[in-house]
C-alpha cells in the first residue's frame, strides 16, 4: 500500500505557522483594513469571482497570467516587507547584511555554475545590482535615525523574487527548492492577509460554498485540473509540490503530490476562525484533524491512481465533524 506523510505534515505545519503568526499581527492589520470584514454578501462574491477565473484562466495567454501573478506575489512581499520594516536599527542593518551576503553568493555561484545559460549570467549581474542597492541601503542605515517603515528595505524581497524566477526559473534550482520555499511563504502570507477579514459565520458560508465550488471544478467541469496545467508551466508558485515520504518510484520516475495555495488558505482561514472561537488546544486538534484526514484520502488517491480530488472537500471532512461535536456539547 501506498502512503505519503510529507504533504500532510507540511499543510499541518503551514497551518499552524500561520495560525501562530496571526496572534502576533492580527493588530497592524486591523489598523490598516480600519477593522473592517467581509460581510456575507462578500464572501458570496468572492467564490464565484474564483470560480469564474478559474473556469476561464485556460482562455489567458499564459504572458498576461505570469505577469498578473508575479505583480501580485510582489505587491504581497512588498506590503508584508514594508509593514515590518520599522525594525530597530540593528535588525535593520542585520537584515542588509545577510541580503549582502546571500545576493553575491547567488551572484557569485550563478556565474560559474551555469556559465552556459546565458539568462542565468543576465540573473547574476542583476544580483550584483541588487548587492550594491542593499550596500548602500546599509550605509544610509547607519546615519538614519528614524525607525519609521523603510521602503527601501521592503522593496528587496520582491525585487529578489522577480530576479530568482526571471533568470532562474528553468534552472533545476527552482524546482522544486525555491519554487516550494515560495509555495510556502506566500502560502503563509495569504492566510494572514485575508484571514482576518473573515468573521465565524462568513468563514462557514465562505468554506461551504468554496467546497461546492471545488468538487464541481475538480470532479464535475474539470475546469480546476486544466487552469492548474495550464498555470504549472509556467513555474510559478501556486502551489506546493514534495516528493512523497516513503519514496514511491513508477517507470516515470519518483512521484511527487501537489497542493494548491487555494487549499493552504483555506486550511489556514479553518484553523485561525476556530482558534478565535473555540481557543488554540482546539484549533489544534482540528488542524490535526484536517491532516488526518487529508492523509486518508491522499492514500486513496495514490493506491487507486485518482487523477485528481477538491482538497477542500479532504480538509473539510477532518475539521466538520469535531466543530460539530464541539457544538453540540455545548
Amino acid at each position: 500500500m501506498y502512503f505519503d506523510i510529507v504533504m500532510p505534515l507540511t499543510l499541518f505545519l503551514v497551518t499552524i505557522a500561520a495560525m501562530l503568526l496571526e496572534k502576533k499581527i492580527e493588530g497592524k492589520f486591523k489598523d490598516i483594513f480600519e477593522e473592517k470584514q467581509f460581510s456575507i454578501w462578500n464572501a458570496i462574491v468572492l467564490v464565484a469571482a474564483m470560480s469564474i477565473t478559474i473556469s476561464l484562466i485556460v482562455f489567458v495567454p499564459q504572458m498576461a497570467i505570469m505577469a498578473m501573478f508575479l505583480f501580485a506575489y510582489s505587491l504581497v512581499l512588498f506590503i508584508f516587507s514594508y509593514l515590518f520594516s520599522n525594525l530597530p536599527k540593528a535588525k535593520a542593518q542585520l537584515f542588509f547584511k545577510g541580503f549582502l551576503i546571500i545576493s553575491f553568493v547567488a551572484a557569485t555561484i550563478s556565474m560559474f555554475t551555469f556559465g552556459t545559460n546565458i539568462m542565468v549570467a543576465y540573473g547574476a549581474l542583476a544580483f550584483f545590482c541588487l548587492f550594491s542597492f542593499a550596500l548602500v541601503a546599509l550605509l544610509y542605515e547607519e546615519n538614519r535615525i528614524s525607525t519609521k517603515e523603510r521602503w527601501y528595505l521592503a522593496v528587496l524581497p520582491p525585487a529578489s523574487f522577480i530576479c530568482l524566477y526571471a533568470f532562474f526559473s528553468r534552472t533545476p534550482i527552482w524546482f522544486p527548492y525555491l519554487l516550494d520555499m515560495y509555495g510556502i511563504v506566500f502560502a503563509v502570507l495569504i492566510i494572514l492577509y485575508l484571514g482576518t477579514l473573515f468573521t465565524w459565520k462568513t468563514s462557514l458560508i465562505f468554506a461551504a460554498l468554496l467546497t461546492i465550488m471545488d468538487i464541481i471544478l475538480v470532479l464535475f467541469t474539470g475546469a480546476m485540473v486544466s487552469a492548474a496545467r495550464h498555470v504549472s508551466v509556467l513555474r510559478l508558485p501556486v502551489l506546493v509540490s514534495l516528493p512523497t515520504l516513503p519514496t514511491i518510484t513508477t517507470e516515470w520516475g519518483i512521484i511527487y503530490m501537489s497542493l494548491g495555495l487555494g487549499d493552504f488558505f483555506f486550511a489556514g482561514l479553518l484553523g485561525i476562525q476556530t482558534m478565535k472561537k473555540f481557543g488554540k488546544k482546539f484549533a489544534i486538534l482540528s488542524v490535526a484533524a484536517m491532516c488526518i484526514s487529508f492523509f486518508i484520502f491522499e492514500t486513496i488517491l495514490l493506491n487507486y491512481e485518482l487523477k485528481a480530488f477538491p482538497g477542500t472537500l479532504m480538509i473539510i471532512c477532518g475539521w466538520l465533524p469535531l466543530v460539530i461535536l464541539k457544538r453540540l456539547k455545548h
